[in-house]
């Protein structure tokens, strides 16, 4: 079995939620009792933030690829970056790395592929959103992405940086958050909503008798990871 290393603490909930995850599917899959073997980092979110606000990306690029290579040293044989916003610097901490990582990008693209979706909306945090890692990676299968209007994607930023990433999960923050996803899939059409947020699952994962489609970033890199452990 492999040893998989997670850059947490971007945010700690979603970490959290990684965990649990990885240690139920993986128990599905091996149903002897095993438990998977995990490394976890759990850096500095702020000052993530801090590099990304800035546009400091080499720097931010560095700073990530050096807490990878502590996961490397202490024995990880693979690993993962638990949150989508980093992934604006994906490839480049890649580049650096000494041990395979896992792009939560690249998994869910497959992932729609395999659902044959073509046209998606994105919902993250504002560098997310306004950023091209996500559409570069989907422009190459075919595949559109449609972002909200500005003020949607201020209000999304607003409550996932200021509540979400925080643990407070409020019901009227997920009525407005399904009233976005409402209005793109009666304007633009779309097939459904890419979480890009991992704190996003956390509030809309369990929505009763919706007919919207969700692609939960979390359950898709956690799926991606566990067959990487036993492969």
């Amino acid at each position: 079995m492999k040893t998989l290393g997670i850059i947490g603490g971007v945010g700690p909930e979603s970490t959290v939620d990684y965990y649990r995850l990885i240690i139920a599917l993986y128990r599905d899959r091996e149903p002897d009792g095993s438990y998977p073997q995990i490394l976890i980092n759990s850096i500095d979110m702020k000052k993530m933030l801090s590099l990304v606000e800035v546009n400091a990306l080499p720097e931010l690029a560095d700073y990530l690829a050096r807490e990878v290579e502590k996961l490397a040293r202490a024995g990880a044989d693979f690993g993962l970056l638990a949150s989508n916003t980093p992934h604006i610097v994906f490839d480049e901490v890649r580049r650096q790395s000494s041990i395979p990582l896992l792009s939560i990008v690249e998994a869910t693209c497959e992932e729609a592929k395999a659902q044959r979706l073509g046209n998606l909306g994105l919902f993250g945090s504002r560098f997310t959103m306004q950023g091209r890692f996500f559409p570069d990676v989907f422009s190459r299968e075919g595949i559109t992405l449609v972002v909200p209007t500005p003020d949607e994607q201020h209000y999304i930023h607003e409550k996932y940086m200021g509540e979400l990433v925080k643990g407070v999960f409020l019901p009227e923050t997920r009525a407005g958050l399904l009233a976005i996803a409402d209005r793109l899939k009666q304007q633009e059409g779309i097939q459904g909503v890419i979480l890009g947020g991992t704190e996003l699952p956390l509030i809309l994962r369990n929505v009763p008798d919706r007919s919207m489609l969700f692609l939960d970033t979390t359950q898709i890199h956690v799926k991606a990871a566990v067959e990487q452990m036993l492969s």
